[in-house]
């Protein structure tokens, strides 16, 4: 769908999400809820200390689905991270 375009990535677990968080200018936040990690956009990830920090809580955590019936049944963490874009790394 949008893989190969950053703006429609969670910054924090790496889940293609349906629309741009940060909208089309990459500067107007939706605060929508990703349903894999539960960030806010234009909250927690409002900068990459911020991104950083939510990412190693919901990973020590268990990296547990905020929306569990939207959980694919082949999820793999490892997979999904790998779609961060390398500046919120």
């Amino acid at each position: 769908m949008h893989k190969n375009n950053e703006a429609y990535i969670c910054r924090v677990c790496g889940l293609e999400q349906s629309e741009p968080q940060w909208g089309e200018d990459g500067h107007s936040p939706t605060y929508n809820i990703c349903e894999c990690c539960g960030v806010e956009f234009g909250y927690e990830d409002a900068t990459l200390t911020g991104i950083k920090k939510y990412r190693d809580k919901w990973i020590q955590s268990g990296a547990k689905w905020n929306c569990q019936q939207s959980k694919p049944i082949h999820w793999s963490v490892d997979s999904q991270l790998l779609n961060i874009p390398q500046k919120y790394l």
